[in-house]
Order: C-alpha cells, then structure tokens, then sequence
C-alpha cells in the first residue's frame, strides 16, 4: 500500500489515524495533509485534499492516485474488506459460542426429561390402579379386631387405666370392657331408633353410626362379644330383599339384620325401645361385664399361695396385685352367616347335576372323563401324636435363694399375715373405708388443735371458732363441716383428752393440755393400724 501511494503518503504511526467512524482529534485537525485510516472513510464535512484517498461517495481528485479504475483504488479496497471481515471475525465467534448450549446445560435438560418420564409412568401406574380398585367390588373388612403385634406391649392409657379412675378404689372395669359397654350403648340407642320407626336395622347401618359415635372400630367381631355377653338382647338373622340404597350392595344380597329382644306390651301394641329399656338393658349388660371380670379375679385367687376366696357379695375392691386390665378377651359368639352357594369342583358332580339336560353323548363323554380322572386314594398317612397339653401357668413365687436361712414356720406366719391384710381390703365397705381414712388424719389434727387452745389461751372454745382456725391451719383442703365430723371421732376415740359440751344452742370444746401430746398420737396411731387391719 506503501509503495502504492508513494512517499509522500505514507504514514509515520498508527496511533496518528483516527478511528473508524469518530472524528479525529481536538488537537489534530484532519488537514489536506493528514489521511484518514486506512479502514476508514473522510467524513462528509472534511473535504478531501489532494494527497488523501477520497470515500465511496465522493469522488476522487482528478491528480489523486487513487482515482477510480486505478490499481491504487482496487487495491485499497481489497485491503479494506479484508481488514473490516478481521476484525468482524471475533464478534462472530462470540454469537456461534452462545448459540452453542454448553455441557452442563445439555445434562441438566436431560435429567429433567429423565424426570418427566418417570413422573408419566408413576401418573398412568396411579390411574390404573384406581381404575382397577374401581371395577373389582370391594372386599368386606376382615372381621375383628387387629391383633397386637407380638411381643408388643399395650399403651399405657390401657394398662393402667384403672389405676387412673379418680375416687378411691372400686371394682373398676379393664378398659376393653367399658369400650365393649360403650359400643352395646351406642349400638341399643341406634338399634333403638330403626325399631321404633319401624325400619330394619342391618348391621351396615348400625356400624357406619357406632364408628361416628364412639369414635372407634365397630365390627362384626364386637358384636359377637355383645352376644357373648348378653345373649337375650337381639335376635341376628340373614334376611334378603332389604333396600340398601347403596352400589355395592344389592337388594338380592344377604343382610345381617338386627332386632331387639323385648317384653310385650299389656294392650298388645308392638314394643317400643323407651329411654327407660335403653337404661335398663344397659344396667344388665355392666352388671354382666362385671361378673366376667369376678370370674376372673377368683381365679386369680385361686393361684395364690395360700390361696383365697372371697364371697362375690362381699368384694369391694380387685387384689393389689390382680392386673385388671390384662384379663383376656371376650371370646365372641358366633353369628348367622349368608349360606354358602352350591360349587361344583369335580366331573361326577357337573354329570350328577347335568343328567337329563345334556345330549347322551356329551353324558357320555362326562362319565368317561369321570371315570379317568377317579384314581385309587393313597393309604392315609398315620396321624401325628398328638402334643402334650401345656401345663397350667404358675402364679410367680419367690426365689428360694433370697430365703436361704428363713424358718418355714415364720414365712407361713408372714403370708398368713398378708393374706389376712389383703382380705381386709378387698372386703372393706366404703363406710369403713371413710373412716380408717380420718384415722389416718387424726394425729396431726390433734397437734393442730392443742395449737389452738394453747395461743388462744381459754379452756373452753366454740365448736365453730375450733373448727374455722384448723380449717386455715390444716395442710388440705377441708370443709368445717368435715373437720366438725373429725373432731367428733377424736372425742370418741379420746374422751379423756378432748370433751364436747353443749350449752343451749352452742357446743363447747375442752380440751386437758396438760396431757402428754406424743402419748396422745402414739394412740391414734395404734388405734388407726389396728383398725386398718
């Protein structure tokens, strides 16, 4: 290009040029001396001179080597494109990169479509089960209720339920009995009601209202336990033609209907389960319960040592040891079942049901299909012995080695002791058992009240005064009514130490403070164990 333009247009720097398509500097004019790069284009406002190359839309001067049809201008323009497709080179690059998707990109667009699959199979896999659950007819519940996996204990609401019955101790219930109560109740309150509007009640009825009313699993397995228990209160029969109003169940099905058992009315009119029945046949059913858990608490005492009996009529209260709500459960009576269709499983039975309604020779063909397919019956095996019963569970006893030394005639004298202790227990009315109660609180309530007289400093106090200073003073909460009732049993156990008085309306307390108090105590105490006893 040099040596194209001669001498006289070479160009001394490249820093001298200006860049394409910005104006030349402040300081440096573009003069008829100064060319342009060799990129770029004299702009419309800078004339070209004579030495610079003019631009494609002005022409050239006419003593200009660059003139066109010369060698110069061709050559100059090849340079120029060719400089201009260089220096576009990169910037295209760029955009091909870009366009490009880089690795990572690809793998993670294909785990999202691994995903997508995955999450199509899972939907059509759903679909078709729920369209398989949707043709097939539901298969009835099994029939009880689920068995406590082995070796896994009962909560602990239901092991110690009794122990957690406020009041004082009784003869409480195991739990799955009151469940059992609570279901007859639900169960007779519903039964009750189809009865007196004249509607059959059927077990699918009365289930679906017993499950929303105790909030618990009702099977056919409970009401075999309700019949257990008490038999005369319904009567179970299959019955078919009962409107169901229902999809999966037919009208040509068999039901197991439910009718309560009841007395007839004087006037002859049809019996109505009253509020007054439903409370009565509710009385017999725990009364009955109670007499199962009894049966069991004999037993239990039968397996002591030495054993013990105890009259039912005179039981208060369970043995300290007889865990009330472990006793087994109720072995369920057994209830009418639909009966059973006739199946044929052999050709001697598809000939015996078919003869006379087939061609002969297709009964033909049966007898002979019968008769290759009767074959000689093995010998039958000999039976197996039969296993040895499991002997009775012992009640636990106490290891020989931690008595090693201890005379037969004391431990004899120790259980005697115990067991006459523990029938005491069982057999304590609840009258008695208030009053050992107060026994136990009368020690302290004797230093309470020698308190009393001592700061009050008088020797005789109102009976109302007396009991509203122990009431404040006292470490429970007590009536004066009850605290008057204590201080009549310590003036009856000690009239000696403490004296009542009546005078008009008012009764008077007195009180000897010069009797030894630790003496006075020691007596309670002695009297509260013996009577404890």
């Amino acid at each position: 290009m040099c040596s194209l333009l001669g001498p006289s247009h070479q160009v001394s720097s490249p820093s001298s040029l200006a860049s394409p398509g910005s104006p030349a500097a402040p300081g440096s004019p573009a003069g008829p001396d100064t060319p342009a790069s060799p990129g770029s284009l004299a702009g419309p406002g800078s004339p070209a001179g004579p030495d610079t190359p003019a631009g494609p839309g002005f022409p050239a001067a006419p003593g200009s080597p660059a003139a066109p049809g010369s060698p110069a201008r061709s050559s100059l323009g090849r340079k120029i494109r060719k400089d201009a497709v260089s220096a576009g080179q990169p910037s295209g690059l760029a955009a091909l990169q870009n366009k490009v998707p880089r690795r990572d990109t690809v793998s993670e667009l294909q785990s999202c479509l691994r995903r997508a699959r995955a999450l199509g199979e899972r939907v059509q896999a759903l679909k078709a089960s729920a369209r398989k659950d949707a043709e097939t007819p539901s298969m009835p519940e099994a029939e009880g209720r689920p068995e406590q996996l082995c070796g896994e204990p009962l909560p602990a609401y239901q092991r110690f339920h009794a122990l957690a019955q406020p009041g004082p101790p009784g003869l409480v219930l195991p739990y799955k009995y009151q469940v059992l109560a609570e279901m007859f109740r639900s169960m007779d309150t519903v039964v009750g009601m189809l009865h007196n509007r004249s509607e059959t009640a059927t077990f699918a009825k009365v289930k679906r209202a017993v499950q929303d009313m105790t909030r618990k699993r009702f099977e056919e397995c409970s009401v075999g336990q309700i019949k257990a228990v008490y038999p005369a209160s319904y009567r179970f029969r299959q019955e078919r033609g009962v409107p169901t109003f229902k999809d999966g169940v037919k009208r040509s099905d068999y039901q197991l209907t439910i009718e309560p058992l009841l007395d007839q009315e004087a006037d002859g009119e049809a019996p109505q389960l009253t509020a007054s029945r439903l409370l009565q046949r509710r009385q017999v059913f725990s009364q009955r319960l109670l007499e199962r858990a009894k049966e069991h608490h004999r037993a239990f005492l039968a397996s002591l040592s030495p054993p013990m009996e105890v009259p039912d009529d005179q039981l208060t209260r369970w043995h300290p040891r007889f865990s009330v709500d472990e006793v087994p459960d109720i072995e369920p009576a057994a209830l009418p079942q639909p009966p059973a269709a006739e199946k044929l499983a052999t050709a001697q039975e598809v000939l015996a049901r078919a003869r006379g309604l087939v061609s002969p020779r297709m009964e033909k063909a049966l007898s002979e299909l019968a008769l290759r397919s009767a074959k000689p019956s093995s010998p039958a095996e000999p039976s197996s012995p039969a296993l040895p019963a499991s002997p009775p569970p012992t009640p636990p006893t106490t290891p020989t080695h931690a008595l090693k030394g201890v005379s037969q005639d004391l431990l004899e004298r120790v259980r005697a002791k115990e067991a006459q202790k523990q029938l005491a227990q069982m057999t304590r009315r609840p009258e008695q058992e208030q009053r050992l109660r107060r026994l136990e609180r009368l020690p302290e309530l004797a230093r309470l009240l020698r308190g009393v007289f001592v700061s009050e400093r008088k020797p005789a106090l109102t009976m109302a005064a007396v009991c509203a200073r122990m009431v404040g003073s006292y470490c429970a909460t007590m009536s004066p009514g009850e605290m008057e009732k204590h201080l009549l049993l310590l003036s009856e156990l000690l009239p000696d130490w403490l004296s009542l008085h009546h005078v008009r309306t008012d009764t008077y307390v007195k009180l000897d403070k010069a009797a030894d108090l630790a003496g006075v105590t020691a007596r309670l105490a002695l009297r509260a164990r013996a009577e404890g006893l």
